[in-house]
């Protein structure tokens, strides 16, 4: 990262559909431009799923204009930090780029409910890497 160029995340899950939308909505919203933020999946689903969307409506964040992408190389270059949830083996691995991985549960196939606890853990997460980030 050079010192004038903004801080870049990428979030990577497997469809690309809850978690790493979750986390990409949050930190869009929290570091207000501060932070470049990109979100993709290994095996990417077609649509992101409807409880992800209402759980993060539910905290005044609409996320309804994101689509599941595929993970790139270009992706993975382009970031600082790549942020993996569940995709073991699948997330690509480069030197030089710092990796955190997220254990969370997967919201697939889970209500509302199930997926608020969730979205409430990635923004404390994302609060946390987000000060990081920015602070140096």
């Amino acid at each position: 990262m050079t010192d004038n160029a903004k801080p870049s995340v990428l979030f990577v899950c497997v469809h690309n559909a809850g978690r790493s939308q979750m986390a990409a909505g949050w930190l869009r919203h929290l570091s207000q431009g501060r932070i470049e933020v990109r979100s993709a999946g290994s095996a990417p689903a077609d649509t992101l799923n409807p409880a992800v969307i209402e759980a993060m409506a539910e905290v005044g964040i609409d996320i309804t204009d994101q689509n599941p992408k595929i993970l790139t190389v270009d992706a993975v270059e382009a970031s600082d930090v790549c942020v993996t949830m569940g995709c073991g083996d699948t997330c690509p691995i480069f030197p030089g780029k710092r990796y955190l991985d997220w254990e969370l549960p997967d919201p697939a196939g889970q209500g509302v409910a199930a997926v608020r606890p969730i979205r409430d853990d990635i923004r404390e997460r994302v609060e946390e890497l987000m000060g990081e980030l920015l602070s140096h």
